[in-house]
């Protein structure tokens, strides 16, 4: 019995030592990736294939090398002819004269017209909204979208919502920056000024109220 006592303490110890061991080993989880959109102007967007998006792919003359195409979670399709060819990221006009390049190799001066549907995009060019918003949900970016846009998608705030403290974060030139936004005064005042252009990859959080 005395054999048994010292065995399962001498067990429980050594779980000790292993799960501090454990604790001491473990570091930091480095910071996410980020990534910088295309866009950096409302005046200058273009929309990009991401995972998810249906693609038609039409070859003129060539019915048997043409189709429709899901793009998979690697950004990356597979047609008659060119296999794995990566599509996310890119706009339906330059994936076309890519096309074209590739399937050049196998038919004479082929045409080619890509067309989306779906319009899921890149991760990296969806607008965020977390924190204190009715619905926190990332959107996809559409053409000059503008901050009360983004609040009538998300269902405004909660009656918890600090909004005057709310941030809105944003890649410029490969930097990630804060800048302070005014959403009580925006949607709560009518107070228009402080609506602002939205880009691809904004962040916008809204904090909770302190009372």
């Amino acid at each position: 019995m005395k054999s048994n006592k010292i065995a399962l303490s001498n067990s429980i110890f050594f779980l000790i030592l292993l799960a501090t061991g454990c604790s001491n080993n473990s570091g930091s989880l480095p910071n996410a990736t980020t990534y910088t959109s295309q866009t950096t102007s409302v005046s200058d967007y273009n929309y990009l294939i991401g995972p998810g998006d249906s693609l038609s792919i039409f070859v003129w003359r060539n019915p048997d090398i043409s189709g429709s195409f899901v793009v998979r979670p690697d950004g990356k399709v597979t047609t008659s002819l060119v296999e794995d060819l990566v599509v996310s990221g890119k706009t339906p006009t330059a994936l076309a004269r890519e096309i074209e390049n590739e399937l050049a190799k196998f038919i004479n001066n082929p045409r080619v017209t890509v067309s989306v549907g779906g319009f899921k995009g890149p991760l990296s060019e969806q607008v965020r909204v977390i924190g204190e918003a009715a619905q926190p949900k990332a959107i996809n970016y559409t053409e000059n979208m503008t901050l009360l846009d983004l609040l009538i998608r998300v269902g405004g705030v909660t009656d918890f919502a600090a909004g005057n403290d709310a941030k809105l974060i944003r890649m410029v030139n490969g930097v990630q920056k804060s800048y302070k936004i005014r959403i009580d005064d925006l949607i709560k005042e009518g107070e228009i000024e402080h609506n602002v252009d939205m880009l691809p990859g904004d962040i916008i959080i809204i904090p909770e109220a302190w009372y």
